[in-house]
């Protein structure tokens, strides 16, 4: 009878570390798969960012994703930080997946023309689920011989990631994208103020600073775009802008290097549009001229609003989109 209680504690002890260790693994993959959806929620907040620079996102995207798979790699290096590697990898493989796809659509539209982009998507899936399933093959093969050992993994995975980066890059630069950004905006009026033409977007795309978007063009005024209304323009100053610019749903404000332009709540592309010419126009005045900076805003308005009209005609017909002006999450203005 002792004997059969002693193995009946054995098999009790055995089942409950068995069910304590589920339990563990069990909370472990929950926290894991947690900072998966937390990584979510904190990229789908970022959803306007996507929208202004979908190429630089896209980029991104791929980035963290390559880094959360490495820490799930290395994580049974490192068994006392395993919940941690793997819990980063995760939340950054969770804001790959949703900046991917938010970024999937802008430029998709781009191809679109006569109203295809569900085709163009279904063939965008496609092209990208058959890449995969040779993925998967290559893959397996490079498990089996030389990604064998753990030596092998961390050769040539670092190598694969950076021709994978090198890839998108290659991909991203060569799309072009035809809604206006304050980066692609600052490009096309330095183009037409040098040389008098309206690029296309195809004809800038290889000309966009992925890394660097927000960085200022001398030739289009220097304009720094979406600031605070109260660190660009004092109180005292901001009516006396504005009447400057009547109809103007923008209000500019000309500084030592830069030049801040804060547009309206409702204003379109056509607005931004206006205030880049302005501001450019401004800067070459005050430059050539030495005139006051409230004679020269002036001078450049008027500027404006004579060649206005057919650049706007022209910028249309190129392909470009001046219905709304993508300007991330930037300031605006309302009276």
């Amino acid at each position: 009878m002792i004997l059969v209680l002693n193995k009946l504690n054995g098999v009790l002890e055995k089942s409950l570390f068995i069910w304590a260790l589920l339990r563990y693994l069990d909370h472990m993959q929950i926290l894991k798969d947690g900072m998966q959806h937390v990584g979510k929620l904190i990229c789908s907040n970022l959803g306007a960012r996507m929208d202004s620079e979908p190429k630089r996102w896209r980029i991104l995207a791929d980035v963290l994703y390559d880094l959360g798979t490495g820490l799930e790699v290395l994580s049974p290096l490192c068994p006392h930080l395993f919940l941690e590697m793997a819990g980063l990898g995760n939340f950054a493989k969770g804001m790959a997946v949703v900046a991917a796809r938010a970024t999937r659509l802008p430029i998709y539209s781009s191809f679109a023309r006569e109203g295809n982009l569900s085709d163009l998507f279904a063939k965008g899936e496609a092209i990208s689920t058959l890449f995969n399933v040779v993925g998967i093959g290559a893959g397996i093969q490079l498990a089996s011989t030389i990604c064998s050992t753990m030596q092998g993994k961390l050769v040539v995975g670092p190598l694969l990631s950076v021709l994978h980066i090198y890839s998108v890059c290659e991909e991203m630069r060569a799309a072009p994208v035809n809604t206006l950004n304050p980066q692609r905006t600052a490009m096309i009026v330095a183009d037409f103020l040098k040389t008098g033409k309206i690029s296309s977007p195809a004809d800038l795309r290889y000309g966009e600073d992925l890394l660097f978007p927000s960085r200022l063009i001398e030739e289009a005024g220097n304009v720094m775009v979406g600031r605070p209304l109260h660190k660009a323009v004092k109180p005292s100053k901001l009516h006396q802008i504005k009447r400057t610019f009547p109809e103007g749903k923008f209000i500019l404000h000309l500084r030592t290097r830069w030049t801040d332009m804060i547009l309206e709540h409702n204003a379109t592309g056509e607005d931004a549009l206006r205030g880049w010419l302005v501001a450019a126009y401004a800067a070459d005045i005050e430059k050539s001229f030495n005139l006051s900076t409230e004679i020269a805003l002036q001078d450049a308005y008027e500027r404006m609003n004579s060649v206005f009209s057919p650049f706007l005609s022209e910028l249309q017909s190129k392909g470009w989109h001046t219905d709304q002006f993508l300007d991330g999450t930037g300031c605006r203005f309302s009276f």
